[in-house]
């Protein structure tokens, strides 16, 4: 018996021992199953965004709400003209002017600063009005629509150019093609050399801002332009006012020693002070007859021809109203938006493919002429003859009918296409009524 209770006993540790292991082992493969997950899906790509992909010129930051052309570097120069005048004037006149005129010249100047560079920031970084260039499929859909409309042209002579004509407050605008971006520009639209793009409203590419200057970031850019020409003859003022008084005690000549800093300021600001001037001059010019720079440049509404422009309202304030009151249109690039996976799209395809065939047997017509043999069932009492009809396929009903065909997704592009002439014109008019 002691033997026996002796070999229970060993036989209990032991399997004591075996459980403890198999769970040891067990958590040991449920620890190394979720290195392996978390792995995996700390190796996982980051999902790609459409701007990644968009093609022309630009250059873009913080994941795509940062939006510029790739030449910065005279960007970069009127950053540091603009904040080292501004600081060498916080630095060396705002303390004496404070103590001598008043400390409200500082603060102002502080908001005066602040207004400019938020204005520049905001046309820089900000998306012009670019127009998304054509699909494949939309393009060979435009192609097929032009060649059908032109006809055949013999060989050896030159295919008609591709526009399209609409008509805007009893004028006819020409839509002209644009070969790079597949598609009919809408009404004021250009392409931009330096970007590779289509703007909408394009009024000119301004190395200074870094940007395209179009529908979306005008304002801003005018904005910008006239706090600036403030902001210099500010400066400009103040500085020799500031050499003014100091030379009441100390002279001028020694002041001008004194002081490099004002010195420097003085022939900055008025080297910028005409050019910043006529800028914003020409800009209020242009915003009072509703026209961009691009059309002023080409004379597109010189009246030469009897073409007036059809864009400009009665007075000066509703054309004021409409470019600077009026509400900013979104951004039609969709930057940020995630680009839909092939295999996701190829799936929704097989889906509707295997769908097709049973709606073509359900709805597809027998040959002409030929009638489904009928098969006479017992009438239940209740029901009527007709009711108890049924039609049967022939035998030779699944060859005759047509094999299906695997639907193309690309199929809307005709679709496609035409939604975006109507919004290219529905987005013109409503820019013209006011």
């Amino acid at each position: 018996m002691v033997r026996m209770n002796g070999s229970l006993q060993a036989e209990g540790a032991r399997s004591r021992v075996q459980a403890r292991a198999h769970g040891n082992q067990q958590r040991f493969f449920t620890e190394k199953s979720y290195r392996k997950e978390y792995k995996a899906m700390k190796s996982e790509k980051k999902p790609t965004r459409k701007w990644q992909k968009l093609p022309g010129r630009n250059t873009f930051c913080c994941d795509g709400r940062i939006m510029m052309a790739r030449q910065k570097g005279v960007f970069y120069l009127t950053v540091f003209l603009i904040v080292g005048t501004s600081a060498l004037f916080f630095g060396f006149e705002c303390p004496y002017l404070a103590i001598h005129l008043s400390p409200a010249i500082p603060v102002f100047a502080i908001v005066l600063f602040i207004f400019v560079m938020a204005m520049l920031l905001r046309t820089s970084f900000s998306d012009p009005g670019v127009l998304p260039r054509a699909e494949p499929d939309e393009a060979a859909f435009v192609e097929m629509e032009i060649e059908a409309a032109n006809g055949n042209v013999p060989a050896g002579q030159r295919p008609p150019p591709r526009i399209k004509d609409i008509q805007i407050n009893n004028q006819i605008i020409k839509l002209k093609y644009c070969y790079t971006c597949k598609i009919f520009r809408p009404p004021r639209a250009s392409h931009c050399s330096v970007c590779d793009n289509c703007v909408e409203r394009f009024d000119h590419h301004c190395p200074w801002v870094g940007n395209c200057v179009g529908k979306r970031n005008y304002r801003f850019f005018y904005l910008f332009t006239i706090s600036l020409s403030f902001l210099t003859v500010y400066i400009f003022a103040f500085d020799i006012v500031h050499v003014a008084l100091r030379s009441v005690d100390n002279g001028f000549l020694n002041t001008l020693k004194d002081t490099p800093g004002t010195v420097l300021e003085v022939v900055i600001c008025f080297f910028t002070l005409w050019s910043v001037i006529g800028l914003s001059g020409f800009h209020t010019y242009l915003i009072a007859l509703n026209q961009t720079t691009n059309e002023d440049i080409k004379g597109s509404w010189s009246g030469k021809n009897g073409i007036h422009n059809p864009y400009s309202h009665d007075g000066v304030l509703k054309n004021c109203c409409e470019i600077l009151c009026g509400p900013v249109p979104p951004s039609v690039l969709d930057r940020r938006g995630l680009i839909q996976d092939e295999t996701g799209v190829s799936v929704t395809a097989n889906q509707i493919a295997s769908t097709a065939p049973q709606i073509t047997a359900s709805r597809t017509p027998l040959i002409p002429n030929e009638q489904a043999p009928v098969k006479e069932n017992p009438v239940v009492p209740g029901q009527t003859e007709p009711d108890a009809k049924e039609t049967v396929p022939s035998p030779g009903m699944h060859k005759q009918l047509p094999s299906p065909q695997p639907v193309d997704l690309n199929m809307q592009s005709g679709t496609k296409a035409l939604q975006r002439n109507a919004v290219t014109k529905e987005t013109s008019y409503q820019g013209h009524a006011f």
